[in-house]
């Protein structure tokens, strides 16, 4: 990672995947069955519509990331793929068929985002309860994860949510200060860090989470910062991942983190008092999630 910061230029030439992005793909039977249950209950998710690079390892293993209120967002951020129009209205049956979707694939960990749906009144807030509720109610064990827009900093929003008790809440600052601008669409790091912050104050007992994506011409005194900026609103859990270039319209790599830089930054992170840190090239937010083990007295 570079000590000068690099500027983001959409003319910059697209950057070759370095020899660690080289995956061996998965049991092909195991990834259709996991496609077929998606497409038989007609649900969205991230793996697909962000374009992940873990989604064949994901959905060979029997998990995804699922995605709710549509796969149209209010929002046209520079680093993602997913969709950006008018949205459709909520499925009223939505949070069943989720609910449906983690009995069948048994899942005893499941993460639940959505597109920002700036077209609603609350953003999408009540939705989001609704499915938590429903989702608790078929598997009372299940450790539910969520990670969602930053509901313009609405405290009711953020506070509907809270209300239906995920054990982890996560919203991802996605990269540095001085980046954000170019990097984010609507939304900004401080909007971001309050949201985190009343999550945690409103809610102490739930873990809140944020994600860092690497590689966008941040230097390594600016992603210390952010890292420090999260903790400092009691951010407990942080992902550090490589960013890549979903397609030609979106910004460009300035830089491939090597693994083991992304090791140095997981020890700096653990020192500055994460609970939890995941970071490594094809770190997402929602990859290897139960990775993370409630502890047993939560």
């Amino acid at each position: 990672m570079s000590a000068v910061a690099e500027p983001i230029s959409a003319s910059q030439k697209r950057l070759r995947l370095p020899e660690w992005f080289r995956l061996k793909l998965p049991t092909v039977s195991a990834y259709f069955a996991t496609r077929n249950l998606i497409d038989d209950l007609n649900l969205h998710t991230v793996c697909e519509s962000a374009r992940c690079p873990n989604h064949w390892e994901c959905w060979s293993k029997g998990t995804a990331t699922f995605m709710i209120a549509g796969d149209r967002c209010t929002r046209a951020c520079g680093f993602c793929a997913v969709d950006t129009r008018k949205p459709l209205a909520l499925e009223a049956d939505e949070p069943e068929r989720v609910a449906e979707a983690t009995r069948r694939m048994k899942l005893k960990h499941v993460v639940i985002t959505a597109v920002a749906r700036d077209d609603l009144a609350d953003g999408g807030a009540a939705h989001f309860q609704q499915v938590i509720e429903r989702v608790r109610a078929v598997n009372p064990e299940i450790v539910i994860e969520v990670l969602t827009p930053d509901f313009l900093d609405d405290d009711a929003a953020i506070d509907t949510v809270l209300a239906a008790r995920p054990e982890i809440f996560n919203h991802n600052l996605e990269t540095i200060r001085r980046l954000t601008p170019e990097v984010r669409s609507v939304a900004t790091y401080e909007r971001s860090l309050s949201v985190l912050a009343k999550a945690k104050k409103r809610a102490p007992k739930i873990f809140t989470k944020s994600g860092l994506m690497l590689g966008l011409g941040e230097t390594e005194a600016e992603l210390h910062e952010a890292m420090a900026d999260l903790r400092a609103v009691g951010c407990d859990l942080l992902t550090l991942g490589q960013y890549l270039q979903p397609t030609k319209k979106h910004l460009p790599v300035v830089e491939f983190i090597h693994p083991d830089q992304f090791a140095e930054h997981k020890k700096t992170a653990e020192a500055m008092g994460f609970t939890h840190v995941a970071s490594g090239p094809l770190v997402r937010s929602s990859y290897h999630a139960d990775d993370f083990v409630l502890p047993a007295a939560h």
